[in-house]
């Protein structure tokens, strides 16, 4: 049976569990949701949090914000991998790193090597955990927050469906944090349609925020790939919004793009 594939990208905020430390129970409850649907679907995860790891351990003191930022990543990204490699081991699960830069998915040989890579893993029964190379890459740390890659990598695999899940249950008519009465937005048709709702706020460990994911869902729209913005923060929250048990935003791809 042919499965669906799905790119998921955690928010640092939905892997700390918002606390301040990664929550290894929600690695445990990603691989336990992987176990439940991988008859069905392969999956990609696009992880963000590298820096958060290295925070748990240290404090690096001079240099510029940004290098100190970058410095963290390079720290804790193997320090995350490890958290990992082991919660999914224990599920019988095997994890490859995949760390990319924005200019590997605009060379075409870079392109072609990462889909091949990313496709191969997949057939062999591994899980792609991805996340942008940080020590080179400072526009990602300061703006993206991994929602542009993860929707760079779903257009490129051409995945059937990209889910960014962080601590908000999808995009809603106003701010809710202002207005009470903000209602979720189900179905988004045209991006284009809904960009002015997009803010540029963003938690304190990650760095993304709405305007981030709608720009993600551009290029997805673009990609002929659909995507979903839900809170990742409860369990089991893939399995549940396949079954429709929680609410989220569903943005469409457009029906006028040519899958590959």
């Amino acid at each position: 049976m042919h499965k669906k594939t799905i790119v998921v990208k955690i928010g640092s905020t939905t892997l700390t569990a918002k606390t301040n430390r990664i929550s290894r129970g929600k690695i445990e409850d990603l691989a336990r949701q992987i176990i439940d649907l991988r008859d069905q679907y392969r999956f990609v995860i696009v992880s963000s949090g590298a820096i958060a790891t290295a925070k748990q351990y240290i404090d690096l003191h001079g240099g510029t914000e940004i290098s100190v930022k970058q410095a963290l990543a390079a720290i804790g990204q193997p320090a995350l991998m490890k958290i990992y490699q082991e919660g999914f081991q224990d599920f019988g699960l095997q994890t490859a790193q995949c760390l990319l830069h924005y200019y590997d998915m605009e060379r075409e040989k870079s392109r072609q090597n990462t889909y091949n890579t990313i496709q191969l893993l997949l057939e062999n029964g591994y899980i792609p955990i991805i996340n942008e190379n940080d020590t080179v890459a400072t526009q990602e740390i300061r703006f993206g927050d991994n929602d542009k890659l993860s929707a760079l990598v779903a257009a490129l695999i051409q995945a059937d469906l990209l889910i960014l899940a962080s601590d908000i249950n999808g995009l809603y008519d106003k701010d809710p944090n202002k207005h009470k009465d903000a209602q979720i937005i189900p179905v988004v048709e045209d991006v284009s349609s809904v960009i002015h709702l997009g803010g540029e706020s963003a938690s304190n460990l990650g760095t993304g925020g709405m305007h981030t994911k709608l720009l993600a869902a551009e290029i997805c729209s673009k990609g002929g790939v659909e995507m979903w913005i839900l809170n990742g923060n409860q369990n089991g929250f893939i399995a549940k919004a396949l079954n429709g048990e929680i609410p989220y935003t569903t943005f469409k791809a457009d029906k006028n793009a040519i899958r590959t």
